[in-house]
């Protein structure tokens, strides 16, 4: 049985005397056409030549978002086709560039489609803007227009602006990646005795300017470094610089292991930026958390082991096969589920590997009581956990003891040990109550600089100095800090 036939016709960009001498006398052949939108000034020249069409704008008034029209218009061309045995459709510019409707016709098995010709919009364009699109050009839609697809060192169109609700959509992704007064054009009808082509600064895409569907928004390419700094690609090559033959001889002269007491003082920058809960900060030491990772991953591209692609990667793939509950179909109900998840997953990963003991992969470089709390939590999973708390405080009372006994008999190296234990043994009961130890130190830490810091304060006041006064004297105000809150 011989397939029904969808033609597809490009109307072109412009006027009746840009369409194609070829495709305007099939259109002009055809019984009945059927048009995506009515609103294409072509259109209404060629009903004056007695072109019979009919137009699928009132779909358009049906539904909220292109997603929901584009199958309904490609699903009743495809009933035309089948009832009759063909149908001709045609669609604004080449029937290949950006036209959704048509890529669904053609991935659909009911009938053989045709592509008749059509001069797509941006030949059009580029002719308005005088711009090469061989010099690096992007094609974005506007509907689902993602700042990080953007490349800002090519020519950037954005199709699909047709009223002031997209036009917004778009200004405010730009924003994203661009100054908000950085030049953009505007480009309606191209092609067309009606053709505009306004240039505006981004923040004014939603306000000043007419749209249609025949508007595309033009933005030319980024020359000025520091619009760049925001590119990721950009901090690469900063770091490909510094390390290159050209740049910084102590950059160049790194090595992971030179770098790893920076990696560990960042990241405790960065902690104390998150307790100051300032939000600059925190921007200021993650961008030096992340200088980190890109000089490792540099160094790792320079000896030829790995590069940046690699370590985004590995993250990646790790993230999506360690959260099957979000990109698989494990179910997980709450926070503890995905925890057990995780940790299933971890077991799975680490099966055929060489390690000799559970408490093997915690780093010895970790903060002594961030360890003591892993190896603990690694040890209570294999069942090394009591079952209630009255020993674990019974634990602390003991190891005080024999740390008092080993301090009395002025035996100094068994006090430091038995120390060690008590510390161990109060990181074990924060555990067991869910409280982070470092944290808890950290908190402490922080009010013990509060409240002494006010204690020199009301010294100063006096021109006093700590020093120089009694114990009594310096509690007595530690206790004013307290009661003040400090």
């Amino acid at each position: 049985m011989t397939k029904p036939v969808i033609r597809i016709y490009g109307l072109g960009a412009g006027d009746l005397n840009q369409l194609p001498l070829g495709v305007y006398r099939a259109l002009m052949q055809e019984e009945h056409v059927y048009v995506r939108t009515a609103d294409h000034p072509v259109l209404e020249e060629l009903k004056a030549e007695g072109l019979n069409s009919h137009s699928f704008d009132t779909v358009y008034e049906q539904y909220d978002t292109f997603e929901e029209v584009y199958p309904v218009i490609a699903e009743k061309v495809m009933a035309a086709a089948s009832e009759k045995g063909e149908a001709a459709y045609a669609v604004p510019g080449h029937p290949l560039t950006a036209e959704m409707t048509v890529q669904l016709l053609l991935r659909q098995p009911v009938a053989d489609v045709e592509i008749i010709g059509g001069q797509s919009f941006l030949d059009a364009v580029f002719t308005s803007l005088q711009v090469d699109p061989n010099d690096g050009f992007q094609l974005l839609d506007g509907t689902a227009l993602d700042p990080a697809d953007i490349v800002m060192t090519q020519h950037v169109l954005i199709s699909q602006v047709y009223d002031a609700v997209s036009a917004g959509n778009v200004k405010l992704s730009l924003m994203e990646r661009y100054p908000d007064d950085y030049p953009v054009t505007v480009v309606t009808a191209a092609g067309s005795s009606a053709e505009q082509v306004v240039s505006i600064p981004l923040y004014e895409l939603d306000q000043s300017v007419a749209l249609s569907s025949l508007t595309a928004v033009y933005v030319p390419p980024v020359e000025t470094p520091a619009y760049l700094y925001r590119d990721f690609s950009t901090l690469r090559d900063v770091i490909r610089t510094l390390r290159g033959p050209e740049g910084c001889p102590w950059d160049r002269k790194q090595t992971h292991e030179s770098l790893k007491r920076y990696a560990v003082e960042e990241v405790y920058e960065l902690l104390e930026a998150i307790d100051e809960e300032d939000d600059d900060h925190i921007v200021e030491e993650l961008g030096d958390v992340l200088l980190q990772v890109m000089l490792h991953a540099q160094i790792g591209e320079d000896n030829g082991y790995f590069n940046t692609e690699d370590v985004i990667e590995s993250v990646t793939e790790k993230m999506i096969r360690r959260h099957p509950h979000v990109f698989g179909d494990t179910a997980a109900e709450d926070a503890e589920d995905v925890l057990r998840n995780w940790e299933a997953i971890k077991q799975e990963e680490k099966q055929g590997s060489t390690r000799d003991s559970l408490l093997d992969g915690i780093p010895a470089s970790l903060p002594a009581l961030l360890r003591a709390e892993k190896m603990q939590k690694k040890a209570a999973k294999a069942g090394f956990e009591w079952e209630t708390e009255g020993p674990v405080w019974e634990k602390i009372q003991e190891e005080i003891q024999e740390w008092k006994e080993a301090d009395q008999a002025g035996d100094e190296e068994a006090a430091a040990e038995e120390l060690g234990d008590v510390l161990f043994s109060i990181v074990n009961a924060a555990r067991t109550r869910k409280i982070d130890p470092e944290e808890a130190l950290q908190q402490t830490n922080r009010k013990f600089l509060r409240r002494f810091r006010y204690i020199e304060e009301q010294l100063e006041k006096e021109g006093r100095r700590p020093e120089q006064e009694t114990l009594e004297a310096l509690d007595a105000l530690w206790e004013e800090a307290k009661g003040k809150g400090r």
